[in-house]
């Protein structure tokens, strides 16, 4: 169940709302773009905005559908608008529920599973969640927090199972300077690792929600690099 010692770290770059910061995180190496098509939030775009934004990927870049709590024709003909993207559902939506969102098939989806801060966070069943959620193609760990994520807050990463089998994506909290901690801590607990960053590679200051420094994305993607490395060396 472990990943292979020399498996690359798949990296997501999430709540793009800029040509230039999808640019960006091209530029530096990410595997996916992330769009956020929950209207409460501060990085919201429409469908139509997001397939504009996606336009610009090459090849084997994905572009992801943020989704909370949508009806399911509406996520549908967002997937199906945004050529080639992924689902990712962040509220409260059930395993049938996710299933219809994503057409039966139809398109791929991640399950986020919102993990508690401090102590608490070693209650929640991740291995049972996982099994709950088995037809996505990864869990997504998020914190806990007001908003549906893109709060800044990460979870205690040791108090997950030691054990998962699933494809996992980090999230909640990353910077280029704590990237590599998690995935030295996580890496070996499941079956691939991947890791997400929204407000982590944000232009500093109030009002820049949704607004990234490509600077910032290239440490994070390096920090990444720099921890696959150490499983190597």
């Amino acid at each position: 169940m472990s990943a292979p010692a020399l498996s690359r770290t798949r990296i997501k770059i999430c709540g793009l709302t800029r040509e230039a910061d999808v640019d960006a995180a091209i530029e530096a190496g990410a595997d996916a773009i992330g769009f956020v098509l929950y209207p409460k939030s501060p990085r919201a775009v429409t469908a139509e905005r997001a397939a504009e934004l996606a336009s610009r990927l090459p090849p084997f870049i994905t572009p992801v559908l943020l989704f909370v709590n949508e009806d399911a024709p509406k996520v549908i003909a967002s997937l199906a608008q945004v050529k080639g993207s992924i689902a990712q559902f962040h509220g409260e939506e059930t395993p049938q529920q996710c299933e219809e969102a994503a057409g039966g098939g139809r398109f791929r989806y991640m399950r986020a599973a919102r993990i508690p801060l401090g102590d608490a966070g070693a209650g929640f069943d991740l291995v049972k969640y996982a099994s709950d959620y088995s037809h996505a193609q990864a869990i997504l760990l998020d914190a806990h927090v007001e908003g549906y994520g893109g709060g800044g807050k990460a979870f205690d990463w040791s108090l997950l199972p030691p054990a998962v089998d699933a494809h996992l994506v980090l999230s909640g909290g990353l910077t280029p300077a704590n990237v590599g901690d998690g995935i030295r801590i996580l890496r070996t607990r499941c079956k691939t690792l991947s890791v997400d960053v929204s407000s982590g590679v944000e232009i500093d200051g109030p009002g820049n929600k949704g607004l990234k420094d490509a600077g910032k994305i290239r440490q994070f993607v390096a920090a990444v690099r720099a921890a696959d490395a150490s499983f190597s060396s």
